[in-house]
């Protein structure tokens, strides 16, 4: 006898389809499973057993083989459990497997048959409409972010009990669908976070992290400590614009993968904040293991990734930012496995210009040295820092300023700024694949889109022979000048917008300002 039914296994942020089959014969009882499953789906056998027979079954006498084609890529994770239950009760006669042609089972089985979330069933479902599939067979918590992709028929049970009767048509259950709400917008984030009409001067600050914001560009904040640039970048995800559905979906399929969803929850509408501690490994910041998951560089995709005295991460760890922060994604390979994750991420960078956390001052008897302070800003390899579009200076904050009765900014105003510029850049990039703000452009976008007058090209000529820039950085003083532009609601870039994107570019390397 031989039972088919569907399943799938995540790969990245996508899903490949299993065919399983389980083929039932005459002879001595044995279990084999095959088609490469890693420990977690070899120890299926045990939580199948034991919830079969909390619903009236058992697993069949004889020889049992479970096959997961194809074979050529390792399973892993207990999703399995519910197809290869299902397979069981059709083997047994509980079930008829007319039932089974063209759906599709996830989930894991507890010891008493009640199911269990998954990880991935977001990049799952979008797989299965893809290829034609037409029913979804979901633990409850899942429900929802199966519903999300059309065109599917998604069933969410909380029991092994319930799939055996929804099987038998002994019950009805209507298919999970989501309501609207689902897809609203995070019109006014509300975060655990500072809100900018809480900081205190700054106002060069705020504007270049308005301008970050703005176009989805990377930055550094050089200061000594109690500047404020924890707060203020902390403050940045408050002023960050809604996601579309798009990056929506494609920010949850991460999210999925990786297991952080909510039990119940659709979709991951907020912009992500990835904050790791400087003692991050390599695998806990890019994404690792024997089946490599998404890293926090991975989970920031769409959002920022905050990373708190640069100069103290390892310098080996902090290297690893340069493939994302150029081509917007992370590879990880192992010896049978390549996996790619999306990362397009704004990285939100602070550090203190020396040791001491003071410039250096010739003046200063006890202030750091110059040594000192080179030594410690060559912590940060100079691709790195060239791969940053905005370096921006924060100065302590005066007496005056802090006691002072004026009411800052708040983040809700600056963000409405910020929202006007991003549907500027949206109208502009309508119908260009993965480009949604002005940091994402290509550089062939960048020479059609960012052009500037003769005078402005000699400004800008001036600036790369003094301050030696690269050609990169150029490219990026473009898409710099085409957000300042943007926030003026201006379609020219005019020679005050390349002025001033170019100032945030007057910290070299070695900390102090270019003279």
């Amino acid at each position: 006898m031989l039972a088919k039914i569907y399943s799938a296994s995540t790969l990245g942020v996508s899903a490949r389809l299993i065919e399983l089959e389980v083929s039932h014969s005459s002879g001595l009882p044995r279990f084999y499973l095959v088609g490469l499953p890693v420990h977690s789906v070899m120890e299926s056998k045990d939580r199948v057993d034991a919830a079969l027979r909390h619903v009236g079954a058992k697993i069949p006498l004889g020889r049992i083989t479970v096959n997961l084609a194809p074979a050529d890529f390792p399973k892993e994770g207990s999703a399995l459990d519910l197809p290869i239950a299902t397979c069981m009760l059709a083997l047994t006669g509980h079930i008829s497997s007319s039932r089974m042609q063209n759906c599709l089972a996830l989930g894991e089985l507890a010891l008493d048959g009640s199911l269990r979330p998954v990880r991935g069933v977001l990049p799952v479902a979008a797989e299965a409409r893809k290829r034609g599939i037409e029913t979804l067979l979901v633990p409850e918590e899942n429900g929802m972010e199966a519903a999300v992709i059309d065109g599917l028929r998604v069933f969410a049970f909380r029991h092994l009990k319930d799939v055996l009767d929804w099987f038998q048509r002994s019950t009805r259950i209507q298919p999970v669908t989501c309501s609207a709400s689902v897809f609203r917008v995070d019109a006014n984030p509300t975060r655990d976070l500072a809100d900018f009409c809480d900081v205190r001067g700054q106002e060069s600050v705020r504007r270049a992290l308005e301008v970050a914001a703005s176009g989805g560009h990377n930055v550094i904040l050089i200061g000594p400590p109690g500047a404020g640039k924890t707060m203020m970048a902390r403050a940045m995800a408050t002023i960050l614009p809604p996601m579309n559905l798009e990056e929506a979906i494609e920010t949850t399929k991460i999210h999925s993968v990786a297991g952080r969803l909510e039990p119940g929850q659709a979709l991951v509408l907020r912009r992500p904040f990835q904050a790791p501690h400087h003692t991050a490994s390599y695998s806990s910041l890019v994404g690792g293991g024997s089946v490599p998951r998404p890293g926090n560089i991975s989970l920031a995709h769409n959002g920022i990734l905050f990373l708190d005295e640069l100069p103290e991460f390892r310098r080996s760890v902090l290297e690893t930012l340069r493939q994302p922060l150029e081509d917007g994604f992370v590879t990880i390979s192992r010896a049978k496995i390549t996996v790619t994750y999306p990362s397009k991420i704004m990285l939100v960078a602070s550090m203190n210009p020396s040791p001491s956390g003071d410039w250096y001052d010739p003046d200063k008897v006890d202030g750091p040295t110059y040594h000192q302070m080179t030594q410690y800003m060559q912590k940060i390899s100079g691709p790195l820092l060239d791969r940053i579009d905005l370096h921006v200076q924060a100065d302590r904050v005066q007496y005056d300023q802090l006691i002072s009765k004026q009411t800052p900014e708040s983040s809700a105003t600056i963000r409405r700024r910020v929202i006007e510029a991003r549907n500027l850049q949206n109208r502009r990039f309508l119908g260009i694949k993965g480009v949604y703000s002005n940091a994402q452009m290509p550089p062939g976008l960048v020479r059609k889109i960012c052009k500037i007058s003769k005078s402005s090209e000699a400004m800008l000529g001036k600036a790369m022979d003094r301050l030696k820039l690269s050609a990169r950085t150029y490219t990026r003083i473009l898409k710099v000048s085409r957000t300042i532009a943007d926030l003026d609601a201006s379609e020219v870039i005019h020679p005050h917008h390349i002025a001033e994107a170019i100032q945030y570019r007057s910290i070299d390397r070695d900390g102090w300002l270019a003279k």
